[in-house]
């Protein structure tokens, strides 16, 4: 539920906006709402500032998906503050709060409020006033339905489409709340009479009766001391009670809204855990839909639960199998065992299942980490596909998830989501949307249609964005390579609601980084953010919290500013970190991406080509983007040249070739003191005594293959500048020489790439994000990038050498024309 709460703050210094390096809001005390520059239209999304002086704070907590609920159970949890020993928070709790500030500040300049009363005295026609007003509730009741969203009763929309589930869950509509206060105080009295002397009987009535009293006195009931007397009894008596009433007391405890942390609870979950084996199905699945509307996490229930269920599987029904996936997923864990052993119902049961349950069941196996096989997701796009109109957001969500878990992209499915989603968007929260285009990244796919329709609704619905819906909204525009339309629109507010949010990235540096990365497959690099990322602080912040994912996220973000933003004079990622992750990397590829057979089939294949391996590299020219390339060079003849130093070493060291510098012999130096002209006078004499000398060795079985190297330098050596600084030069004067060499003579740096299905959109001949930044960035650095692509490549491995190779000559010297 949306819950809006104002608070007064004394007048002063608040604490800075975190990260924040550029306090020039907090200078020229303005809010945070308007912190940009007024006179650059660049800085209006690349700027983050600092707001020091709030006095007056609302947080609205919005959701997503739609329907509002007003149940029982949240009343009671609003209510129960006053209650001793109440602690609310649980296991494994993700980030689904949505909490958001509007801050304003009563310390305005004059000239401002001057501005503000002129605005505010403009004679305005009553009738006109007012119409606009009723126009903005009503819109923003509009955007409260929709975004409403209960994170624990939505779920449960499925028990109310079948009586069997009455038996199986526990309903907050259940029973009526007639008991008077009167009544109550009577049943509170009597505990107090009969302590120790009450019956099992009466504590167990006595909890049912108290447990309909009204909403508004269950704090007082539970604040009573005669209601603790109550509860201390119960305990001391567990072991006596039949599960029925067991089961009967745990319900009060719903309907009277104990809190989840109550050192009680923890009593009967011990006591339930030793009653599992007593228990029939429908009972235990009861009990465990009570723990998760207590909102208790009971994971060693829920095991010994599973071992029972694991024993008398076949015996489900459809509705105890769907309230038991709901179960599972609730809990976050479920055995693998078990979770296999449940498809084969699911397929026997999906005929006769409505959306609902198909949603619940695969919002259950994506919580439990659980996936479904490809027949199965098949069959369930299939029927999902024929009521794509009449399903839920929050069902379709919810199959869209574990489509996107199981990578199965069904292509019916997919084609129909395009169809019929872009005109109900209004109707879908906004969580609900960022699901809907998460799923197509994930899954590969771009409909424009679609995209286009998110795209445009983002912007007026990014005040409802949590961190993670920023992330993933720019996440899945930028790995699909797409832009939209309204491109500057769209990005401009997102980049704006993240400066405005980074308190909240500051608790999840993931999103933050994600966001940046997406934004750089977009061409879109907001320069004070990027320095914020990189800056000394959050890379120790992101390290810390997490493992090597942010170390290649902060990798890829900084080589990409290297070399895309000439201009970019802020923080850098440090050496060491660089190193690290550049070895990892490259370990990584030298163990799996470098040794697929399509990859060494072509390498093997160019080598042959070229005229040996020394001509060829297979390695990442660019480590940051997490892909190798075949690199060749050719000079301006269109001649390979020889520049793989490694190979070059190991295969070919009786040419001498070394890393630096020419092998000098004595009859090499006699050749250029000589010079060429007199080189050539005395070339017969030299090459009679060369084959004299030749022959003698043979002879005695010592030929060498040092003669055979004089030999190639008996008609002299050109005297090139080059050649001359190759004698006289150290190693780095080379280096820069042999970089100033392929500029003038315009060598060219071929990037041959063997692509694959995943580097592109599902179906489609458009790269993915990551692979067209590598590609531009390639081009940058002056290669020319040659891709051998997978519907050409694959196909031609399965055919003769010299189709190959007439296929690979073609490629490669195709280049130069």
């Amino acid at each position: 539920m949306a819950s809006l709460v104002c608070r007064r703050f004394p007048q002063r210094v608040s604490k800075a906006t975190a990260f924040s390096s550029i306090d020039k809001c907090a200078r020229k005390n303005i809010s945070n709402e308007n912190c940009k520059d007024p006179g650059s239209k660049e800085q209006n999304t690349g700027t983050i500032e600092k707001v020091n002086h709030v006095e007056y704070r609302v947080h609205y907590n919005p959701s997503a998906y739609t329907r509002v609920k007003n149940t029982v159970h949240q009343h009671i949890m609003e209510d129960s503050e006053d209650l001793i020993e109440h602690n609310y928070s649980s296991t494994g709790v993700k980030q689904v709060q949505n909490m958001y500030s509007v801050t304003c500040s009563r310390r305005l300049s004059s000239t401002k409020n001057t501005l503000l009363e002129l605005a505010f005295n403009k004679p305005v026609p009553q009738s006109t006033s007012v119409q606009t007003l009723k126009q903005k509730e009503k819109k923003d009741m509009q955007e409260s339905d929709v975004e409403a969203y209960d994170s624990k009763e939505d779920p449960r929309t499925f028990q109310n489409l079948r009586p069997e589930y009455r038996s199986l869950c526990v309903g907050h509509s259940e029973g009526s709340r007639n008991l008077s206060v009167e009544e109550g105080d009577m049943i509170l009295h009597k505990v107090a009479v009969l302590k120790s002397s009450l019956t099992l009987e009466r504590i167990t009535d006595s909890f049912c009766k108290l447990s309909s009293l009204p909403l508004d006195q269950l704090v007082v009931v539970r604040s009573n001391t005669r209601f603790a007397m109550l509860c201390r009894y119960s305990v001391e008596n567990l072991h006596l009670f039949s599960v029925d009433q067991l089961i009967n007391i745990l319900k009060a405890f719903v309907h009277l809204g104990i809190p989840p942390a109550h050192s009680m609870l923890h009593v009967y979950e011990v006591e339930f855990c030793r009653r599992v084996w007593d228990m029939n199905l429908n009972q235990l699945l009861l009990v465990a839909d009570m723990w998760r509307v207590l909102g208790r996490s009971v994971p060693q229930y829920l095991e010994i639960f599973a071992s029972f269920v694991n024993l008398h599987w076949k015996d489900l029904t459809l509705p105890q199998l769907v309230q038991l996936t709901y179960v599972v997923g609730e809990g976050r864990k479920g055995p693998q065992e078990l979770m296999l052993k449940l498809e084969p119902l699911l397929l026997r049961y999906l005929d006769l299942m409505n959306e609902e349950e198909i949603g619940a069941v695969c919002l259950g196996f994506f919580k439990s980490n659980n996936g479904l096989s490809e027949h199965v997701m098949c069959k369930i796009g299939d029927k999902v596909s024929t009521k794509m109109e009449e399903i839920s957001s929050f069902a379709l969500v919810n199959v869209l998830k574990m489509f996107r878990y199981t990578h199965i992209a069904h292509l019916n499915f997919l084609k129909r989501l395009g169809e019929v989603v872009p005109q109900h968007l209004p109707s879908i929260g906004t969580q609900g949307i960022m699901h809907i285009a998460l799923a197509c990244a994930a899954l590969h796919y771009l409909d424009e249609r679609l995209m286009n329709a998110i795209a445009a609704v983002v912007p007026s619905r990014v005040k409802y964005c949590r961190s993670k819906d920023i992330a993933k909204f720019l996440w899945a525009f930028g790995s699909l390579n797409y832009e939209p339309p309204n491109a500057g629109e769209f990005y401009s507010s997102l980049i704006e609601e993240i400066c405005k949010r980074l308190h909240e990235f500051e608790k999840f540096p993931e999103h933050f980084l994600t966001s940046l990365l997406a934004l750089a497959f977009a061409q879109q690099f907001p320069l004070d953010l990027i320095d914020l990322a990189l800056s000394e602080r959050f890379v120790q912040l992101a390290i810390g919290r997490s493992t090597y994912e942010l170390k290649k996220d902060l990798f890829t973000l900084d080589g990409s500013v290297g070399i895309e933003c000439l201009n970019y004079k802020g923080s850098r990622l440090n050496l060491q970190v660089r190193q690290e992750v550049t070895e990892m990397i490259r370990n990584f590829a030298s163990q799996d991406i470098c040794v697929k057979p399509e990859v060494l089939e072509a390498v093997t294949l160019l080598a042959t080509i070229l005229g040996g391996s020394h001509y060829i590299k297979n390695h990442m020219i660019l480590p940051h983007t997490r892909s190798n390339d075949l690199e060749v060079h050719l000079d301006i003849n269109g001649k390979p040249i020889p520049f793989n130093k490694e190979v070059t070493r190991a295969a070919l060291p009786n040419l001498e070739m070394k890393a630096t510098g020419v092998y000098i012999t004595d009859d090499l130096m006699g050749q250029l003191l000589k010079g060429k002209g007199r080189a050539k006078d005395s070339m017969e004499s030299e090459e009679v005594k060369l084959e004299s000398r030749v022959t003698e060795q043979k002879k005695t079985g010592l030929a060498t293959e040092t003669l055979e190297r004089n030999h190639v330098f008996s008609e002299g050596v050109p005297l090139s500048n080059y050649f001359l600084n190759s004698l006289t030069a150290s190693k780095t004067c080379q280096e820069q020489s042999t970089l100033q060499l392929k500029k003038d003579t315009g060598i060219v740096k071929l990037a041959i790439q063997v692509s694959h299905r995943n580097h592109y959109c599902y179906a489609s001949k458009q790269l993915l994000g990551l692979h067209s930044l590598k590609r531009r960035q390639l081009h940058l650095l002056g290669y020319t990038v040659v891709e051998l692509p997978y519907w050409e490549w694959f196909p031609l491995l399965s055919r003769s050498r010299s189709e190959k190779l007439a296929y690979l000559h073609h490629k490669v010297f195709g280049t130069l024309n």
